[in-house]
């Protein structure tokens, strides 16, 4: 081989070399360029998994709370409501008694007065003869309260009383009612204040005291209250 030939196989031999070179380097670029395509996309996607899934936890977190917040929005107002349905209550109640406490102060002072336990008086003894069964043999006592009329001034004559007294009026009236068989004692026990009508002989008595004269009046009363309460407390 001439040293012509040698020359031109060295030369085709070092440009076919630099041909697979630049060949080589032309697809690595490609390959690499690929590549990295890929992985930016493969990057893209999971960046985006990470967002939905933060979105996502960050509406149930949300949503918890939210739910939480309705709760205990809805744990309170029933809270409140129950605490002002119980306060309504209390407060009927409390001005339910104190208007029984009242009507009882109220009648004890009314019955204490001797002007009132002498109409008092006066109606019990015309019931007494009208309808106490007198007509058929019994008789009727209407016992004071010991602490306004004592036995030994009902014994007494009622010219030696003083004028206007109950003793004085009780003995007065006596005089008219005896013989229709009313006559006027001194309650033997504390059945409370004001008057007592019992058939002599029979343990059968009504009292009219200040605790019975209370109750009735309380039992016609206290309902009609109690709906005006309803009316203006709720």
């Amino acid at each position: 081989m001439t040293t012509e030939d040698k020359g031109a196989l060295k030369g085709l031999a070092s440009s076919g070399v630099e041909a697979l070179i630049e060949r080589l380097r032309d697809e690595g670029v490609q390959v690499g360029h690929a590549e990295a395509q890929r992985i930016e996309a493969e990057a893209r996607r999971e960046a985006a998994r990470i967002v939905r899934d933060a979105e996502n936890r960050a509406k149930a977190i949300r949503e918890a709370a939210q739910q939480e917040v309705d709760a205990l929005r809805k744990g309170g107002e029933e809270a409140l409501r129950i605490a002002m349905r119980d306060t309504v209550l209390r407060l009927k109640a409390d001005l339910s008694d104190r208007f029984g406490d009242e009507v009882k102060r109220l009648i004890a002072a009314k019955i204490e007065q001797e002007a009132f336990l002498e109409r008092l008086i006066l109606e019990v003894a015309a019931k007494a003869r009208a309808e106490a069964g007198i007509d058929a043999g019994q008789a009727v006592e209407i016992q004071l309260p010991k602490a306004l009329v004592s036995p030994e001034e009902l014994r007494r004559n009622p010219l030696e009383l003083r004028e206007g007294s109950l003793s004085h009026f009780v003995l007065s009236l006596a005089g008219n009612i005896l013989a229709e068989g009313v006559t006027f004692g001194v309650a033997a026990g504390t059945h409370g204040k004001g008057i007592r009508l019992a058939l002599k002989g029979k343990d059968v008595h009504i009292d009219l005291t200040d605790e019975t004269v209370a109750a009735t009046l309380l039992a016609h009363l206290q309902p009609r209250f109690r709906a005006i309460l309803e009316g203006m407390v709720k």
